[in-house]
Protein backbone atom coordinates (compact mmCIF):
# COMPACT_ATOMS: atom_id res chain seq x y z
CA UNK A 1 0.00 0.00 0.00
CA UNK A 2 1.37 3.39 -1.04
CA UNK A 3 0.46 6.21 1.38
CA UNK A 4 2.20 8.86 -0.69
CA UNK A 5 -0.71 10.88 -2.03
CA UNK A 6 -0.60 12.59 -5.40
CA UNK A 7 -0.64 16.34 -5.92
CA UNK A 8 -4.24 16.05 -7.17
CA UNK A 9 -5.29 14.29 -3.97
CA UNK A 10 -3.65 16.95 -1.82
CA UNK A 11 -5.40 19.65 -3.86
CA UNK A 12 -8.74 17.85 -3.44
CA UNK A 13 -8.29 17.73 0.31
CA UNK A 14 -7.16 21.37 0.53
CA UNK A 15 -10.02 22.55 -1.67
CA UNK A 16 -12.56 20.73 0.49
CA UNK A 17 -11.12 22.14 3.71
CA UNK A 18 -11.03 25.67 2.36
CA UNK A 19 -14.63 25.51 1.19
CA UNK A 20 -15.85 24.03 4.49
CA UNK A 21 -14.08 26.71 6.51
CA UNK A 22 -16.25 29.26 4.73
CA UNK A 23 -19.56 27.41 4.42
CA UNK A 24 -19.51 25.04 7.41
CA UNK A 25 -18.24 27.28 10.18
CA UNK A 26 -18.98 26.65 13.85
CA UNK A 27 -21.60 29.38 13.67
CA UNK A 28 -23.29 27.55 10.82
CA UNK A 29 -23.19 24.26 12.73
CA UNK A 30 -24.86 25.86 15.73
CA UNK A 31 -27.54 27.55 13.63
CA UNK A 32 -28.49 24.33 11.82
CA UNK A 33 -28.84 22.11 14.92
CA UNK A 34 -32.26 20.42 15.12
CA UNK A 35 -33.27 22.13 11.89
CA UNK A 36 -36.02 20.13 10.10
CA UNK A 37 -34.23 20.41 6.76
CA UNK A 38 -30.85 19.69 8.28
CA UNK A 39 -28.41 21.49 6.01
CA UNK A 40 -27.66 25.04 4.77
CA UNK A 41 -28.48 25.68 1.12
CA UNK A 42 -25.24 27.55 0.45
CA UNK A 43 -23.11 24.66 1.65
CA UNK A 44 -25.00 22.14 -0.47
CA UNK A 45 -24.78 24.47 -3.47
CA UNK A 46 -21.02 24.75 -3.07
CA UNK A 47 -20.62 20.99 -2.86
CA UNK A 48 -22.49 20.67 -6.13
CA UNK A 49 -20.58 23.41 -7.90
CA UNK A 50 -17.24 21.87 -6.89
CA UNK A 51 -18.35 18.47 -8.14
CA UNK A 52 -18.20 16.91 -4.69
CA UNK A 53 -21.76 15.58 -4.82
CA UNK A 54 -20.79 13.33 -7.71
CA UNK A 55 -17.49 11.97 -6.45
CA UNK A 56 -18.43 8.27 -6.72
CA UNK A 57 -20.66 8.58 -9.79
CA UNK A 58 -19.30 7.78 -13.28
CA UNK A 59 -18.61 10.62 -15.69
CA UNK A 60 -21.33 9.28 -18.00
CA UNK A 61 -23.88 10.39 -15.38
CA UNK A 62 -22.20 13.71 -14.64
CA UNK A 63 -20.02 12.57 -11.77
CA UNK A 64 -16.32 12.74 -11.02
CA UNK A 65 -15.75 8.97 -10.76
CA UNK A 66 -13.23 9.25 -7.93
CA UNK A 67 -11.94 6.28 -5.97
CA UNK A 68 -13.01 5.40 -2.45
CA UNK A 69 -9.54 6.45 -1.29
CA UNK A 70 -10.07 9.90 -2.82
CA UNK A 71 -13.47 10.07 -1.15
CA UNK A 72 -11.97 9.17 2.23
CA UNK A 73 -9.79 12.31 2.06
CA UNK A 74 -12.92 14.38 1.50
CA UNK A 75 -14.72 12.67 4.37
CA UNK A 76 -11.90 13.43 6.78
CA UNK A 77 -12.57 17.08 6.05
CA UNK A 78 -16.32 16.58 6.50
CA UNK A 79 -15.55 15.16 9.94
CA UNK A 80 -13.28 18.02 10.91
CA UNK A 81 -15.95 20.55 9.94
CA UNK A 82 -18.93 18.48 11.22
CA UNK A 83 -20.42 19.32 7.82
CA UNK A 84 -24.24 19.13 8.01
CA UNK A 85 -25.14 17.75 4.59
CA UNK A 86 -27.10 14.84 3.08
CA UNK A 87 -23.95 13.90 1.18
CA UNK A 88 -23.55 10.47 2.74
CA UNK A 89 -27.14 9.33 2.29
CA UNK A 90 -27.48 10.72 -1.23
CA UNK A 91 -24.08 10.94 -2.96
CA UNK A 92 -22.67 7.80 -1.32
CA UNK A 93 -25.35 5.33 -0.23
CA UNK A 94 -28.15 6.03 -2.71
CA UNK A 95 -25.82 6.61 -5.65
CA UNK A 96 -23.99 3.37 -4.87
CA UNK A 97 -27.22 1.36 -4.57
CA UNK A 98 -28.40 2.65 -7.94
CA UNK A 99 -25.04 2.00 -9.57
CA UNK A 100 -24.92 -1.52 -8.14
CA UNK A 101 -28.40 -2.67 -9.13
CA UNK A 102 -30.55 0.10 -10.61
CA UNK A 103 -32.17 -0.28 -14.00
CA UNK A 104 -31.06 1.95 -16.87
CA UNK A 105 -34.23 4.01 -16.38
CA UNK A 106 -33.59 4.42 -12.64
CA UNK A 107 -29.98 5.41 -13.20
CA UNK A 108 -30.88 7.97 -15.85
CA UNK A 109 -33.69 9.35 -13.71
CA UNK A 110 -31.65 9.91 -10.53
CA UNK A 111 -27.88 9.69 -10.90
CA UNK A 112 -27.37 12.94 -12.87
CA UNK A 113 -29.45 14.83 -10.31
CA UNK A 114 -27.57 13.28 -7.40
CA UNK A 115 -24.26 14.11 -9.10
CA UNK A 116 -25.21 17.78 -9.54
CA UNK A 117 -26.83 18.09 -6.11
CA UNK A 118 -30.20 18.94 -7.66
CA UNK A 119 -31.71 15.73 -6.29
CA UNK A 120 -31.42 14.21 -2.82
CA UNK A 121 -32.17 10.53 -2.27
CA UNK A 122 -32.09 9.07 1.25
CA UNK A 123 -32.88 5.69 2.80
CA UNK A 124 -35.62 4.33 5.04
CA UNK A 125 -33.85 1.36 6.56
CA UNK A 126 -33.92 0.91 10.35
CA UNK A 127 -37.08 0.00 12.25
CA UNK A 128 -38.18 0.47 15.88
CA UNK A 129 -36.86 -2.09 18.35
CA UNK A 130 -35.14 -4.13 15.67
CA UNK A 131 -31.51 -4.80 14.75
CA UNK A 132 -29.06 -3.74 12.08
CA UNK A 133 -29.02 -7.03 10.20
CA UNK A 134 -31.43 -8.55 7.69
CA UNK A 135 -33.73 -9.82 10.45
CA UNK A 136 -34.32 -6.19 11.38
CA UNK A 137 -36.27 -5.55 8.17
CA UNK A 138 -39.91 -6.31 8.98
CA UNK A 139 -41.75 -3.78 6.79
CA UNK A 140 -43.97 -5.75 4.43
CA UNK A 141 -44.12 -5.37 0.67
CA UNK A 142 -47.25 -7.20 -0.46
CA UNK A 143 -47.65 -7.92 -4.16
CA UNK A 144 -50.85 -6.52 -5.66
CA UNK A 145 -50.99 -6.91 -9.43
CA UNK A 146 -48.19 -4.84 -10.94
CA UNK A 147 -47.71 -2.97 -7.67
CA UNK A 148 -46.43 -3.54 -4.15
CA UNK A 149 -48.14 -2.23 -1.02
CA UNK A 150 -45.80 -1.18 1.81
CA UNK A 151 -46.78 -1.27 5.49
CA UNK A 152 -44.59 -0.64 8.51
CA UNK A 153 -42.54 1.94 10.40
CA UNK A 154 -39.06 3.26 9.77
CA UNK A 155 -36.85 5.31 12.07
CA UNK A 156 -33.72 7.40 11.59
CA UNK A 157 -34.60 8.46 8.05
CA UNK A 158 -31.90 11.08 7.56
CA UNK A 159 -32.94 14.28 5.79
CA UNK A 160 -36.32 12.68 5.17
CA UNK A 161 -38.19 15.94 4.64
CA UNK A 162 -35.61 17.33 2.21
CA UNK A 163 -35.27 14.22 0.03
CA UNK A 164 -36.86 13.94 -3.39
CA UNK A 165 -36.91 10.15 -3.15
CA UNK A 166 -36.36 7.41 -0.59
CA UNK A 167 -34.82 3.97 -0.98
CA UNK A 168 -36.91 1.74 1.26
CA UNK A 169 -35.95 -1.73 2.50
CA UNK A 170 -39.00 -3.99 2.79
CA UNK A 171 -39.71 -7.72 2.99
CA UNK A 172 -41.63 -9.35 0.14
CA UNK A 173 -42.35 -13.00 -0.58
CA UNK A 174 -38.97 -13.21 -2.32
CA UNK A 175 -37.03 -11.78 0.61
CA UNK A 176 -35.73 -8.27 1.25
CA UNK A 177 -36.28 -5.83 -1.61
CA UNK A 178 -35.25 -2.23 -2.26
CA UNK A 179 -37.85 0.21 -3.55
CA UNK A 180 -37.70 3.79 -4.79
CA UNK A 181 -40.51 5.63 -3.01
CA UNK A 182 -41.74 9.20 -3.33
CA UNK A 183 -41.93 10.56 0.26
CA UNK A 184 -45.02 12.58 -0.69
CA UNK A 185 -46.94 9.39 -1.54
CA UNK A 186 -50.31 8.81 0.06
CA UNK A 187 -50.02 6.83 3.26
CA UNK A 188 -46.63 8.17 4.44
CA UNK A 189 -46.53 10.28 7.60
CA UNK A 190 -43.31 11.74 9.01
CA UNK A 191 -42.31 13.06 12.41
CA UNK A 192 -38.94 14.61 13.18
CA UNK A 193 -36.79 12.85 15.78
CA UNK A 194 -34.43 14.91 17.91
CA UNK A 195 -31.06 13.19 18.13
CA UNK A 196 -27.94 13.42 20.23
CA UNK A 197 -26.07 15.02 17.34
CA UNK A 198 -28.93 17.43 16.55
CA UNK A 199 -29.09 16.33 12.92
CA UNK A 200 -32.14 15.83 10.72
CA UNK A 201 -33.84 12.47 11.34
CA UNK A 202 -37.40 11.31 10.86
CA UNK A 203 -39.73 8.54 11.94
CA UNK A 204 -41.88 7.46 9.00
CA UNK A 205 -45.07 5.38 9.11
CA UNK A 206 -46.17 3.59 5.93
CA UNK A 207 -49.85 2.71 5.67
CA UNK A 208 -50.79 0.93 2.43
CA UNK A 209 -48.25 2.89 0.41
CA UNK A 210 -48.45 1.75 -3.20
CA UNK A 211 -45.35 1.53 -5.40
CA UNK A 212 -44.90 0.12 -8.89
CA UNK A 213 -42.95 -3.06 -9.47
CA UNK A 214 -40.76 -0.97 -11.79
CA UNK A 215 -39.65 0.96 -8.69
CA UNK A 216 -37.95 -2.11 -7.26
CA UNK A 217 -34.17 -1.85 -7.42
CA UNK A 218 -32.48 -5.05 -8.53
CA UNK A 219 -33.85 -8.58 -8.75
CA UNK A 220 -36.52 -9.90 -6.41
CA UNK A 221 -35.07 -10.79 -3.02
CA UNK A 222 -31.64 -9.30 -3.75
CA UNK A 223 -32.10 -6.22 -1.57
CA UNK A 224 -30.01 -7.22 1.42
CA UNK A 225 -27.03 -8.38 -0.62
CA UNK A 226 -27.06 -5.05 -2.46
CA UNK A 227 -27.44 -3.06 0.74
CA UNK A 228 -24.77 -5.04 2.59
CA UNK A 229 -22.22 -4.47 -0.17
CA UNK A 230 -22.91 -0.75 -0.33
CA UNK A 231 -22.75 -0.46 3.46
CA UNK A 232 -19.26 -1.91 3.51
CA UNK A 233 -18.11 0.86 1.18
CA UNK A 234 -20.03 3.53 3.08
CA UNK A 235 -18.72 2.73 6.55
CA UNK A 236 -15.15 3.23 5.35
CA UNK A 237 -16.04 6.84 4.62
CA UNK A 238 -17.75 7.18 8.00
CA UNK A 239 -14.56 5.88 9.59
CA UNK A 240 -12.66 8.63 7.75
CA UNK A 241 -15.22 11.14 9.00
CA UNK A 242 -14.67 9.92 12.56
CA UNK A 243 -10.91 10.34 12.27
CA UNK A 244 -11.32 13.87 10.92
CA UNK A 245 -13.60 14.78 13.80
CA UNK A 246 -11.26 13.25 16.38
CA UNK A 247 -8.29 15.11 14.90
CA UNK A 248 -10.06 18.49 15.05
CA UNK A 249 -11.37 17.86 18.58
CA UNK A 250 -7.82 17.11 19.71
CA UNK A 251 -6.47 20.20 17.93
CA UNK A 252 -8.79 22.61 19.73
CA UNK A 253 -8.08 20.83 23.02
CA UNK A 254 -4.32 21.11 22.55
CA UNK A 255 -4.71 24.83 21.88
CA UNK A 256 -6.82 25.17 25.03
CA UNK A 257 -4.24 23.22 27.06
CA UNK A 258 -1.53 25.65 25.93
CA UNK A 259 -3.40 28.77 26.99
CA UNK A 260 -5.53 27.72 29.99
CA UNK A 261 -3.47 28.02 33.17
CA UNK A 262 -3.87 26.26 36.49
CA UNK A 263 -1.50 26.77 39.40
CA UNK A 264 0.40 29.31 37.29
CA UNK A 265 1.23 26.92 34.45
CA UNK A 266 -0.61 25.76 31.33
CA UNK A 267 -2.68 22.59 31.52
CA UNK A 268 -0.47 20.96 28.91
CA UNK A 269 2.45 21.12 31.33
CA UNK A 270 0.78 18.57 33.61
CA UNK A 271 2.17 15.17 32.70
CA UNK A 272 -1.09 13.23 33.09
CA UNK A 273 -2.96 15.57 30.73
CA UNK A 274 -0.10 15.60 28.26
CA UNK A 275 -0.20 11.80 28.20
CA UNK A 276 -3.94 11.87 27.48
CA UNK A 277 -3.28 13.97 24.41
CA UNK A 278 -0.32 11.84 23.33
CA UNK A 279 -2.44 8.69 23.53
CA UNK A 280 -5.20 10.32 21.51
CA UNK A 281 -2.77 11.47 18.82
CA UNK A 282 -1.27 7.99 18.54
CA UNK A 283 -4.68 6.31 18.22
CA UNK A 284 -5.89 8.82 15.64
CA UNK A 285 -2.89 8.13 13.42
CA UNK A 286 -3.46 4.39 13.73
CA UNK A 287 -7.10 4.83 12.76
CA UNK A 288 -6.17 6.95 9.77
CA UNK A 289 -3.88 4.23 8.41
CA UNK A 290 -6.65 1.66 8.88
CA UNK A 291 -9.06 3.84 6.90
CA UNK A 292 -6.57 4.28 4.09
CA UNK A 293 -5.83 0.55 4.05
CA UNK A 294 -9.51 -0.31 3.81
CA UNK A 295 -10.12 2.27 1.08
CA UNK A 296 -7.00 1.24 -0.83
CA UNK A 297 -8.00 -2.42 -0.78
CA UNK A 298 -11.45 -1.50 -2.09
CA UNK A 299 -9.86 0.58 -4.85
CA UNK A 300 -7.68 -2.40 -5.78
CA UNK A 301 -10.73 -4.66 -6.01
CA UNK A 302 -9.78 -6.69 -2.95
CA UNK A 303 -12.10 -7.94 -0.22
CA UNK A 304 -13.02 -5.45 2.51
CA UNK A 305 -15.29 -7.79 4.45
CA UNK A 306 -12.94 -7.46 7.42
CA UNK A 307 -11.24 -4.12 6.77
CA UNK A 308 -14.44 -2.07 6.45
CA UNK A 309 -16.08 -3.08 9.78
CA UNK A 310 -12.68 -2.93 11.49
CA UNK A 311 -12.19 0.63 10.24
CA UNK A 312 -15.55 1.90 11.47
CA UNK A 313 -15.30 -0.02 14.73
CA UNK A 314 -11.84 1.30 15.56
CA UNK A 315 -12.25 4.84 14.24
CA UNK A 316 -15.61 5.50 15.89
CA UNK A 317 -14.24 4.19 19.16
CA UNK A 318 -11.23 6.47 18.67
CA UNK A 319 -13.53 9.46 18.02
CA UNK A 320 -15.64 8.77 21.10
CA UNK A 321 -12.64 8.10 23.35
CA UNK A 322 -10.72 11.13 22.05
CA UNK A 323 -13.63 13.47 22.71
CA UNK A 324 -14.17 11.89 26.14
CA UNK A 325 -10.58 12.55 27.13
CA UNK A 326 -10.72 16.02 25.60
CA UNK A 327 -13.79 16.78 27.71
CA UNK A 328 -11.83 15.79 30.82
CA UNK A 329 -9.10 18.27 29.90
CA UNK A 330 -11.64 21.05 29.33
CA UNK A 331 -13.33 20.20 32.61
CA UNK A 332 -16.91 21.12 33.43
CA UNK A 333 -17.07 23.97 30.92
CA UNK A 334 -16.58 21.46 28.12
CA UNK A 335 -20.13 20.22 28.62
CA UNK A 336 -21.71 23.67 28.34
CA UNK A 337 -23.18 24.77 25.03
CA UNK A 338 -20.94 27.85 24.86
CA UNK A 339 -17.89 25.67 24.16
CA UNK A 340 -17.31 23.83 20.89
CA UNK A 341 -15.85 20.58 22.20
CA UNK A 342 -19.31 19.32 23.21
CA UNK A 343 -20.39 19.52 19.55
CA UNK A 344 -17.76 16.93 18.66
CA UNK A 345 -18.44 14.85 21.78
CA UNK A 346 -22.12 14.43 20.89
CA UNK A 347 -21.44 13.66 17.24
CA UNK A 348 -18.82 11.07 18.15
CA UNK A 349 -21.30 8.99 20.12
CA UNK A 350 -24.04 9.40 17.52
CA UNK A 351 -21.72 8.22 14.74
CA UNK A 352 -20.68 5.22 16.80
CA UNK A 353 -24.31 4.18 17.25
CA UNK A 354 -25.49 4.61 13.64
CA UNK A 355 -24.80 2.83 10.34
CA UNK A 356 -23.93 -0.43 12.16
CA UNK A 357 -23.08 -0.06 15.83
CA UNK A 358 -20.24 -1.57 17.85
CA UNK A 359 -21.80 -5.01 18.59
CA UNK A 360 -22.86 -5.54 14.97
CA UNK A 361 -19.43 -4.51 13.66
CA UNK A 362 -17.74 -6.83 16.15
CA UNK A 363 -19.91 -9.69 14.89
CA UNK A 364 -18.90 -8.96 11.29
CA UNK A 365 -15.22 -8.94 12.19
CA UNK A 366 -15.56 -12.08 14.29
CA UNK A 367 -17.37 -13.93 11.51
CA UNK A 368 -14.61 -13.07 9.06
CA UNK A 369 -11.86 -14.05 11.50
CA UNK A 370 -13.49 -17.35 12.49
CA UNK A 371 -14.55 -18.31 8.98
Amino acid sequence: MDLEFSEEQHLLKDMTRSMLQEYSSIETIREIEDDPKGYPDELWKQLGELGLTGILIPESYGGGELSLLDASLIYEEFGRAMAPTPHFVSAVMSASVLLAAGSDEQKQAWLPGIASGDAIVTQAWLEPDRGYGPKGVAMTATSDGDDFVLNGTKRHVYFGSAANQWIVLARSDAGIDLFLVDPSSDGITMEQQLSQSSDSQYRAVFENVRVSSSDRIGAAGSGWDIWNGVMHDGIILLAAQAIGGAEKALEITVEYAKTRKQFDKPLGAFQSLAHYMADCSTTIEGGRVLVYEAAWNRTQGRSISRFAPMAKLFCCETYRETTRQCEQIWGGVGFTIEYDIQLYFRRAKQLQLTWWDTPYLEELVAQDVLD
